[in-house]
């Protein structure tokens, strides 16, 4: 009888001891290593099989502890598939929360503002982050998913940081970034200046992406607005390079001459009076601001300093003095 307790208290005391070891290794780092070790959990997948998921990526975690792990504590069923990284000092325990939430490996993708929607859609496919899964999609069809109220894409889509999931959808980006757009269109149309030469936002985006493109100094984009509506409102052309640079599209080479300002096209705005047919970048939040608040001046006529500044004319013959001055 003696033996038999003996024998009973050395297994608890085994079990103690094995429970103990087990709560100990739950809470210790699996690395303290950099760099953050990527990792994918595939749908489906129990608890077992992301184990096996997890140590076949080259994390140092015993398949049959992570099981028992997310067992004991009733999170077995509980795991997401996706993309993962493990960052170092994670420990069993936070691994197991990580993969509860859904806390994926997170990438980001930054749209610079000034960019054509060709420069978006060039970054866009080249990040590895991303499924490719608009590629063979034109423009036309690509505008027919995201939004189809419009047939062209440029300007439609906000310049911002875009953080997602790795694996996540280049649709999805698309789509984030014309919500976000619109969203900041519609804020900035609902505190216009009142009687503006527009018929609508869109007429207004036009106008920010013009701004956004002729603008060397922030300081300077409300100013540079005021010109452009100024001349809408008299019926001047516009008369703003960018415009017919994007007009030229391939044929552009650094360089426009005279004979590509005399040249015809849609988006020509020294040979069309008005806005162009559509916008020609992407314009951020302050050409937005700038197109729907110009400042209030007697300003016709603009010409660059040299030094990212420019000087405002009121008339022609002060502009041909500071066209003689600062471009001659």
């Amino acid at each position: 009888m003696a033996f038999i307790k003996k024998t009973i208290v050395l297994g608890f005391l085994v079990a103690a001891a094995a429970g103990g070891g087990f709560a100990w290794w739950a809470k210790q780092p699996i690395t303290t290593e950099e760099p953050a070790i990527e990792f994918t959990i595939a749908p489906g997948s129990g608890a077992h099989a992301a184990g096996q998921q997890i140590a076949e990526a080259g994390i140092p975690i015993e398949p049959l502890l992570f099981n028992l792990l997310a067992r004991f504590t009733e999170k077995s069923g509980k795991l997401k598939a996706g993309a993962y990284e493990l960052k170092p000092n994670t420990t069993p325990l936070k691994l197991i929360d990580q993969l509860v939430r859904g806390e994926f490996a997170q990438e980001q993708l930054t749209i610079i503002e000034g960019w054509t929607f060709r420069q978006m859609r060039q970054a866009v496919a080249a990040h590895r982050g991303l499924k490719h899964d608009t590629v063979a999609m034109s423009d036309k069809e690509l505008m027919a998913v995201v939004s189809p109220e419009f047939k062209a894409p440029e300007g439609l889509f906000f310049p911002d940081t875009y953080l997602f999931a790795k694996g996540s959808s280049e649709l999805a980006i698309f789509r984030q970034a014309h919500t976000m757009l619109i969203a900041k269109l519609s804020e900035a149309w609902d505190k216009r200046d009142p009687n503006l030469p527009y018929k609508n936002p869109y007429e207004a985006l036009t106008m920010a992406s013009i701004v956004e493109k002729e603008t060397g100094q922030k300081s300077e984009r409300n100013m540079i607005a005021g010109v452009f509506v100024n001349r809408l409102r008299l019926g001047m052309m516009l008369q703003t390079d960018p415009t017919v640079i994007y007009g030229m599209g391939a044929r552009y080479d650094g360089k426009i001459r005279k004979k590509d300002l005399e040249t015809d096209t849609p988006y020509n705005t020294y040979t069309r009076s008005g806005l162009p047919p559509t916008p020609i970048a992407l314009p951020g939040m302050q050409s937005l601001t700038a197109a729907l608040a110009p400042a209030k001046t007697g300003a016709l006529y603009f010409v660059s300093r040299g030094n990212g500044t420019s000087h405002f004319s009121e008339n022609l013959t002060d502009h041909n003095r500071a066209v003689n001055q600062y471009q001659r």
